[in-house]
């Protein structure tokens, strides 16, 4: 193996962008029997990446998008969302969400758990959840963040049943979106993308029978800084490529390094591949700028993470054979 560097990470874009199209093309009319694609934008890197790669294998016109805003969406998601399918070409529409999170209590659900901690958490407040990463020592355990109406932010270690309800109650936003996205497949005879990276895919950040079901996920091979430039060589606009990841998820800016990986998305790229390439912590850490000691600790929370998060990838599991269905 050559030497660990930075370099790793590095594609011919133009032959790998090629190979997914041709591979889109096989997965939709051979495996799936479908016309199009449905690709569900959120104006962040992943869902423009495949949206971009939708569109070479089979043209704009079998492709539709959907934008899926809701309350706590930032202000630039629609405009952004909406950039990637006037750009590429193809039809789309919008889904407000927040009148079905409502109904489902959604933003209910998870101000309750919040005032677990907070009791006095309401109307005019804004929060999110956070982990400490390699600051926080080996004990890496959610906090929530919040935002008064006067701008104080106070941030308080959650227990479990806080963390697990808000969890629970913020998973609604993804399998709502996910059925809307079912619903104008269905409705064109279209398959279903997925939009996880393979940082996302590998370490579970993703909701089951959420973001997490597809019919065919374009990108899941491919580590974040990949992503970023395969955005780039396809055309997405410039403000999208630019943009830092978030979560677009809860009221406060939330960065996905703060709350759920190790580090931000450029050296835990590295990190990973040099797990999956059993490249040694001294070897490692001066290519992702971290100490031995720290390149340990994310090693073993991506170990971690795996176990952890398996079930989430598992198929429906059956109590008996049933020999005439393989699939």
């Amino acid at each position: 193996m050559a030497a660990f560097s930075k370099d790793v990470l590095v594609i011919d874009l133009e032959v790998e962008a090629q190979r997914i199209a041709g591979e889109i093309r096989r997965i939709v009319a051979h495996e799936c029997k479908r016309r199009g694609l449905v690709v569900a934008l959120s104006g962040g890197i992943d869902s423009s990446c495949v949206a971009g790669l939708a569109v070479k294998a089979l043209g704009p016109s079998k492709v539709f998008g959907v934008h899926m805003p809701e309350r706590d969406s930032s202000s630039e998601t629609l405009r952004l969302s909406q950039s990637v399918s006037t750009t590429l070409g193809f039809d789309s529409t919008v889904e407000i969400l927040t009148p079905i999170l409502e109904g489902f209590g959604c933003y209910q659900r998870r101000d309750e758990a919040i005032r677990m901690v907070f009791p006095d958490f309401g109307p005019g407040w804004k929060s999110k959840i956070v982990l400490p990463g390699l600051e926080g020592g080996e004990l890496n355990v959610y906090s929530v963040v919040v935002q008064k109406p006067d701008g104080t932010v106070e941030k308080q270690r959650l227990p479990l049943k806080a963390y697990l309800q808000i969890v629970a109650a913020t998973n609604f936003k993804q399998r709502t979106r996910k059925t809307l996205e079912y619903y104008h497949a269905d409705r064109l005879n279209y398959a279903v993308t997925g939009t996880p990276n393979r940082l996302e895919y590998d370490q579970g950040f993703y909701v089951k029978g959420g973001d997490g079901l597809a019919d065919v996920k374009p990108i899941a091979h491919l580590y974040k800084t990949q992503v970023y430039a395969m955005a780039r060589h396809l055309g997405i606009p410039a403000d999208i490529c630019n943009r830092a990841p978030t979560t677009d998820t809860y009221s406060l800016a939330q960065g996905q390094d703060e709350f759920y990986f190790s580090l931000p998305y450029a050296q835990m790229d590295l990190a990973l591949w040099a797990r999956n390439h059993g490249v040694a912590p001294v070897e490692a850490a001066p290519v992702i700028g971290i100490t031995p000691d720290q390149v340990e600790r994310v090693y073993r929370d991506i170990d971690q993470k795996r176990v952890t998060t398996r079930y989430l990838g598992l198929k429906a599991q059956l109590c008996g054979d049933v020999p005439e269905i393989k699939l």
